[in-house]
């Protein structure tokens, strides 16, 4: 007999692998990874040319430098540049210390980790919520990290967002499913992230028009205590 939860688990990983959500982030952390390899190399190509220019100069002063050591020195300062280790991925724990201007990028990066261990539903919601947090981010470039908007901002996507994914996981995956209180893990993670999401719209939309007063004022709910049967 078919099983038709699988069937359903197969068919909505396609459609997430077409989405075109799903594509945009894909994308975008292709270009990401190109560029930090591309700013790698190049920093790696110009230590390897100051080495070999200083040598130069210590040749042109008469000052004896083995050729050879020269080159093998520029090979070696170029090689530790390019395999040295990259910069510690964000995690739940360091985005509500990122800047302003850099928690939409980072928080779009922790929630793209995050997202295989999601349900079907809210991997979709998370490829949404990276598209707003990219048309976001060049709105808080200029945004005075001072201001309660700010704060507002921080708040949802420093914080609460992660603390909900973050609960989600907590629970056992045998009781993701299973209802209590009338809603099971999985309902109430993708309910989350639809406010998160609306949330995120509407502070975009408000940025854009300049009405940094309402977005600070405006009163939101989002219900974030997931837990499982063992944690009370």
């Amino acid at each position: 007999m078919v099983d038709s939860s699988r069937v359903l688990e197969q068919a909505e990983a396609m459609l997430r692998r077409v989405s075109p959500e799903a594509q945009r982030m894909r994308v975008r952390a292709r270009k990401r990874r190109r560029a930090a390899f591309f700013r790698r190399f190049k920093l790696a190509v110009m230590a390897a040319l100051a080495v070999l220019i200083g040598a130069g100069i210590l040749v042109a002063l008469n000052i004896s430098f083995p050729v050879f050591l020269a080159g093998l020195v520029a090979i070696f300062v170029a090689l530790g540049i390019l395999f040295w280790p990259s910069a510690p991925e964000p995690t739940a724990d360091t985005l509500v210390q990122s800047e302003i201007k850099a928690l939409p990028q980072q928080t779009e990066q922790w929630l793209e980790r995050q997202r295989p261990a999601l349900p079907a539903p809210a991997q979709r919601l998370a490829d949404g919520i990276g598209v707003r947090l990219e048309a976001l981010a060049p709105q808080l470039a200029t945004l005075d990290p001072a201001t309660p908007a700010a704060y507002e901002i921080r708040k949802l996507i420093g914080e609460e967002l992660p603390e909900l994914v973050s609960g989600y996981q907590r629970v056992p995956a045998s009781l993701r499913r299973e209802e209590r209180n009338g809603k099971s893990p999985d309902r109430q993670l993708v309910e989350g992230l639809e406010v998160v999401e609306s949330e995120l719209a509407r502070m975009t939309e408000q940025l854009a028009s300049g009405d940094l007063h309402r977005l600070a004022t405006q009163g939101r709910f989002l219900e974030l205590k997931y837990r499982g049967e063992g944690e009370g």
